[in-house]
């Protein structure tokens, strides 16, 4: 039987009345990546914190009689205070009362779009950091271990046309919540607010006044990486000739992982899933070519467009 742990669908409770018979998981569509990270709430409110093992103790054998260098595993507690994520709308009243299914249908479909792009949002913060919103949290791209080629989970892929670069993720996404996590504040809600009729000055004219539909959606999120050996990555893919991701720049990274503790999923985008499509030779007795690959060395794929093509190469 497959393993099965808490992720965003059973964590995530969104506080509203307006979309109360709404699935989130149909929200997730477009952030496949966060869909299948596991979740858990903040340790405390807005802010999490963790302890990672940093050090290992150590243990030999001995003589008989003769003592042994006694040294305890050490532990480093990492927090981070987790960013809001607003995703908050108004629309004319006039435009929601003439929607012909009501207004509170025409604010529960804006809720959910708002929300759909919200969770995308969040999958890119998770990947890129500072470096999609600087005021959003740190990312894994931020990471001290995954920002440089020297870095010990990092695989150079060689490519060497600027800005044009692109990043495979091997990721652990486990249900002991000690690898990669998607991290919720104010106790996994997602809090999409009511929806209040204020008079407000007109952007356009200060001196007219609109009467909108203000609807508040919003939620405070963060990422936990886990240990040295939650991520890997593969970077500098890009178009030039021999260039791109294949299965053995995918069996380098898997064998920067411990070996009872290898990634669960390996994270690209479409430019990359080709690329790894085409290195494949067909065996198909009809010279049929190769399928899109779903799995590399029995590890899944996960396609996304949170990934881009544009990147700074790594150096």
């Amino acid at each position: 039987m497959a393993n099965e742990f808490l992720d965003l669908t059973d964590l995530a409770k969104i506080n509203s009345m307006d979309l109360a018979d709404r699935d989130i998981s149909d929200l997730l569509e477009e952030a496949p990546m966060l869909a299948v990270l596991p979740a858990d709430t903040a340790s405390n409110g807005t802010t999490h914190k963790y302890v990672k093992q940093t050090g290992a103790p150590v243990v030999g054998f001995r003589a008989v009689n003769t003592g042994i260098e006694n040294k305890k595993s050490g532990d480093t507690e990492v927090s981070q205070d987790l960013k809001y994520l607003d995703a908050s709308f108004f629309v004319d009243v006039a435009v929601a009362d003439a929607y012909r299914f009501g207004p509170e249908a025409y604010i529960q479909r804006e809720a959910a779009r708002h929300l759909k792009t919200a969770l995308s949002e969040f999958e890119q913060q998770i990947i890129y950091g500072t470096g999609n919103d600087a005021t959003g949290f740190n990312g894994l791209a931020d990471d001290s271990g995954l920002d440089g080629l020297a870095d010990s989970m990092v695989v150079d892929a060689g490519g060497t046309t600027a800005a044009t670069g692109s990043s495979v993720w091997l990721i652990r996404a486990t249900g002991d919540l000690n690898n990669l996590v998607a991290i919720l504040g104010r106790e996994g809600q997602i809090e999409i607010g009511k929806t209040p009729r204020p008079l407000i000055a007109d952007p356009g004219d200060p001196t007219k006044t609109l009467h909108p539909s203000v609807t508040p959606v919003s939620a405070s999120v963060g990422m936990q990486i886990g240990g040295a050996f939650s991520v890997a990555r593969i970077a500098n893919l890009t178009e030039d000739s021999g260039k791109g991701l294949t299965d053995d720049l995918i069996a380098q990274g898997i064998s920067l992982f411990p070996s009872n503790r290898g990634p669960t999923h390996c994270v690209m985008n479409r430019r990359s899933l080709r690329q790894l499509q085409q290195s494949r030779t067909a065996t198909n007795a009809t010279g049929a070519p190769a399928p899109f690959p779903a799995e590399s060395h029995n590890v899944p794929i996960v396609n996304t467009d949170s990934i881009v093509s544009t990147e700074t190469l790594l150096a």
